[in-house]
Formats: structure tokens, C-alpha cells, sequence
């Protein structure tokens, strides 16, 4: 028999993530130098790490020997502090990526429903799929989601409704009032799952830890990909009602966060003046990018995360002509969005590049303006 024959029917239907090519991946496709490509397509922190995270993980390497703290104590005790919650209301996961599918594996079987936005992030989508449920997408209003929508979606079979906010690929945010009078309204069988993955670039994120400590069913997800810079270690955590922590915890593997990664985190949690530069330098790269994009005829959403979502006429194309040119973007045709691209902020000098490489496509006919 093939392994085919052996596998789960469910894998055969499961779509598959498809991540930005690599930057050594794109140099060696097109002849380019690897120093001068600009990655702008996955919303990495263009800063590299903190630099007390890198000292930290660079420590920790020197115990790689020893396994890891398979509790994160230490990293569960500072992020309980700083979110105001207790450290049993803490769970730390190999990327907030890993805490979906664990929250996938305590609450969805087939029969159920998730809710989520026509334009959310596809994780929610891939893995409800997983476990055999049904994802249930609610179109987005103004690239935003469209909360009254998503509760009007909710059904006797609904587990868990997934907001993101910011929101990827679309960068719009919901805010604080909105977020609570839809936790009010969801009925008792539903898990609000707030996904604050880019809450860092925002003045100002929404606070649900009273609605935690009320009772609400809310589980809030946090990444230390995005403005520490910590990507390539995958390393997130939620917070909830300690009761909902504890499930999770109970269908995660053993040591599932390594050394470095909760070394470089906990010190990461620290570098404030590191995030205050990020977010500082990410204000201003959205401005020229937006007014940018804007004066050369492309329809942008600025958004509030790291990143822009342009409306380009065919995506694909105009990924293609920018690769070829080493400058990475991301197009958006699994979001059904093919007339769009994401660009992640970048510095000064890779958004000055971006524009004015689309600026020579436009004038040599290799794309078109979409006014």
C-alpha cells in the first residue's frame, strides 16, 4: 500500500501554508547578491532582535546541553506581570502559531465551527480544517472585521471565533469598546480568541484582562516575532482563565519552548527603549510608504501593524517584476486578494528603494497604474 492509502482522509484536503521564499532562496533563483535583497514580505522586525535578547540567547547557548525549563517559569512570571494576570493564567508556546493548534486540539472535532474573517489570518483556517471542523469566513468591512457580522455568523455548533486585530494581511484593528461588547454578546459556548500578534506597534492595544479576571471565555495570543525580533527562535504565549490554561497545557509537548528562545524573551520583555524605537521608526516608514504607494496610483490601506496592503491591479505580476529587482513583498491571492500586495515596513532606505523601483516599472510599461 502507499502511504497515501495509510494517511488520515483529512490530509488529503488540508491546504498547505505556503511561506515567503527565503533570501538565499531568491538570490540564487535570480543571480542577485544575497546583501542586497530586501525582505519585505513577512513582516519581520527590520531592526533584527533586541539587543538584550540577543546577549541573552547568546548565554543560553552556553547551557544548550540541558534541556529547557519545561514550565517557562521565569518567562511566565514577567509576562504575568506586565499583562496583569497570574502566572497560572500563562501558557508559552513554540510561536503563538503552536498555541492555535493546541486550542485546536483541547476545543474542535468535526461537527463544529469555527468563525473567523473572509481575510484573517490562514492559520485559523488550516487549522480548524485539521481537526476536522468547519471554518466559517465572515466577509471583512473596510478590510476590517466586521464584528456584529461575525457574531450574527455563531451558531449552536460554534467553539471558537478568531479576531485579530491588527488584523494579517489587512492591518485594520478593532478597538477596545468593540472587542468587549462582542465578548458581552458571544454566548457562554464560545471562546473569543483575540490574536494581538502586532498589539506592540499600537498607542494604545485593548485591554482584556478584566474580562479574564470577570470570566469571560477569552483567550489572548501574543508573538515575540514581530517587534522584539524574535522569529527565527518561535516563541509566543497566551493569556486566559487559568481553568482554560491548564487544557492547554495538557496537549502540549513536553518541553516545547527551547532555552534560547525563553532566555532571549524574558530579556526581550525588558528592552524598552528597543520597542519604543520600533514603533517610533514604524510610524514614520508607514507614512512615507502610504503617501508613496498613494502618489504613484496605488490604492493603500496604511493600517496599524507593520505593514501596508496596496492595491497593485494583478499581485502576482507585480511580486514577479519586484523579485526579479531583489525587493520581496507578499502577494495575496490565498486571501482571494489578488489584485493586492502586503508590504512590510521596512527602514528608510529599503521603503525609498521600494518606491522608486515601482516607480521605474511604471514608467518602463512593466506594470500598470491602477487609477
Amino acid at each position: 500500500m502507499k502511504y497515501a492509502e495509510l494517511a488520515n482522509a483529512g490530509v488529503h484536503q488540508q491546504p498547505v501554508y505556503e511561506p515567503g521564499k527565503p533570501i538565499e532562496t531568491v538570490a540564487r533563483e535570480y543571480g542577485l547578491d544575497p546583501a542586497d535583497i530586501a525582505k519585505l514580505a513577512s513582516n519581520e522586525n527590520p531592526f533584527g532582535p533586541s539587543p538584550r535578547a540577543i546577549a541573552a540567547g547568546a548565554a543560553a547557548l552556553k547551557r544548550a546541553h540541558l534541556y529547557p525549563d519545561g514550565g517557562c517559569q521565569e518567562l511566565r512570571q514577567k509576562i504575568a506581570t506586565q499583562r496583569g494576570v497570574s502566572p497560572e493564567s500563562i501558557l508559552v508556546g513554540n510561536g503563538s502559531n503552536e498555541i492555535i493548534e493546541l486550542l485546536g486540539h483541547a476545543f474542535l472535532r468535526p461537527g463544529l465551527e469555527v468563525v473567523m474573517g473572509a481575510q484573517a489570518f490562514i492559520v485559523y483556517k488550516l487549522v480548524t480544517k485539521l481537526f476536522g471542523a468547519t471554518p466559517v469566513e465572515v466577509p471583512m468591512s473596510d478590510f476590517g472585521h466586521d464584528l456584529d457580522a461575525m457574531l450574527a455568523a455563531v451558531t449552536e455548533r460554534t467553539r471558537l471565533l478568531f479576531v485579530a486585530s491588527p488584523n494579517n494581511p489587512t492591518g485594520v484593528a478593532n478597538t477596545e469598546a468593540d472587542l468587549l461588547k462582542l465578548l458581552q454578546e458571544l454566548p457562554e459556548h464560545v471562546i473569543l480568541c483575540l490574536d494581538e500578534a502586532y498589539a506592540e506597534y499600537l498607542e494604545q492595544a485593548p485591554d482584556l484582562s478584566a474580562a479574564i479576571h470577570a470570566g469571560r471565555k477569552v483567550v489572548c495570543l501574543r508573538t515575540f516575532s514581530k517587534i522584539y525580533g524574535l522569529g527565527g527562535l518561535r516563541v509566543g504565549y497566551a493569556y486566559g482563565a487559568p481553568e482554560l490554561i491548564a487544557l492547554l497545557h495538557r496537549v502540549r509537548q513536553p518541553f516545547n519552548v527551547n532555552a534560547v528562545a525563553q532566555a532571549a524573551a524574558t530579556a526581550a520583555l525588558d528592552d524598552l527603549e528597543f520597542v519604543a524605537m520600533c514603533r517610533t521608526e514604524n510610524e514614520v516608514g508607514r507614512r512615507v510608504l502610504c503617501e508613496g504607494l498613494t502618489a504613484l496610483g496605488f490604492e493603500t490601506v496604511g493600517g496599524a501593524a507593520n505593514f501596508v496592503l496596496s492595491r497593485v491591479g494583478s499581485g502576482a505580476v507585480v511580486f514577479e517584476a519586484l523579485q526579479r529587482r531583489g525587493l520581496i513583498v507578499r502577494p495575496l491571492a490565498p486571501y482571494g486578494m489578488t489584485d493586492f500586495v502586503r508590504i512590510t515596513i521596512g527602514r528608510s532606505e529599503e521603503n525609498e528603494r521600494l518606491l522608486s523601483t515601482l516607480r521605474e516599472l511604471l514608467e518602463s510599461g512593466e506594470i500598470a497604474s491602477v487609477r
